[in-house]
């Protein structure tokens, strides 16, 4: 489980009709931080015997698209391990989401070599009724194909999509602890998640001068009748939301993620701090 969300604090069934239901529009959410053709990109560090080492790389593009004939947001997500990371654990991981143009989720995707396994995980999403509906395709790593449908009153996310989204939240009207529920999907289940907030800090980037003013959201899965913290965020406290700094506390050690470039913001970064 944790394994699976090494990125994220880090994205085609049936046709979508103009005319949506009350629930497709509550699953989405006014866009504010982003806009077609931004790119991300981070350097990926893991401490080793007490050391912050670099250990791969990452990077992220948003562009608008079309999906089901329908203009949507189409969003990727690269991930690549170095040799030092390959000699504790193999990553190379592909996610991809599209979204309508207000961001209710539409399809995911990973395709993602992780240790010695690769899998694949897929979602569709439709909005029947007023409902969430899923259909799921797993292929294992000894190339097993399972299929499930699942229906729900409430709406369901995937790790990409739950990203854009989270970046258009309002943090104004949030005080620290709030929780934000946030249950999100993969090919076999579904997760108990939320967002807590955290405040806000002054961050400093490694291996440059670079100062921003941030939020602080903390990813928090109940698994096993515990809380789990998997990822500590830190993202621009300006209308961008970006993500500059990602703690990860994994089953195999911690990691960080540092923002290293970006271009095609939406928003001016009113965030840095001279």
């Amino acid at each position: 489980m944790k394994k699976r969300l090494l990125i994220i604090a880090w994205v085609m069934l049936t046709p979508l009709t103009f005319h949506l239901s009350p629930l497709y529009a509550q699953c989405g959410i006014e866009n504010t931080a982003f806009k077609s053709g931004e790119f991300l990109g981070y350097d990926l560090y893991f401490n080793w015997k007490f050391v912050w080492v670099k250990v791969g790389t990452a990077s992220m593009s948003t562009v608008k698209s079309r999906h089901q004939g329908q203009p949507a947001f189409r969003c990727s997500l690269i991930t690549r391990g170095n040799d030092k990371l390959d000699n504790v654990f193999v990553m190379r991981d592909t996610l991809l989401c599209y979204t309508d143009m207000d961001l209710a989720p539409l399809y995911f995707r990973k395709g993602a070599r992780e240790g010695s396994r690769y899998y694949v995980d897929e979602l569709w999403y439709s909005y029947p009724k007023g409902n969430c509906h899923l259909k799921t395709h797993a292929i294992s790593s000894s190339g097993d194909h399972s299929w499930k449908e699942m229906e729900y009153k409430d709406c369901i996310y995937d790790m990409m999509s739950i990203y854009l989204r989270a970046r258009n939240f309002d943090a104004s009207k949030l005080k620290e602890g709030d929780k934000i529920p946030l249950p999100i999907a993969d090919a076999s289940k579904i997760a108990n998640s939320w967002l807590k907030f955290g405040g806000t800090t002054t961050l400093k980037m490694k291996n440059s001068n670079d100062k921003y003013r941030c939020l602080v959201f903390s990813f928090i899965e109940r698994e096993d009748g515990e809380n789990h913290e998997l990822i500590r965020f830190y993202v621009t406290d300006d209308k961008n939301h970006l993500p500059v700094r990602l703690d990860m506390f994994l089953s195999f050690g911690s990691a960080k993620a540092y923002l290293t470039g970006f271009k095609g913001l939406r928003n001016p970064m009113e965030s840095k701090v001279d």
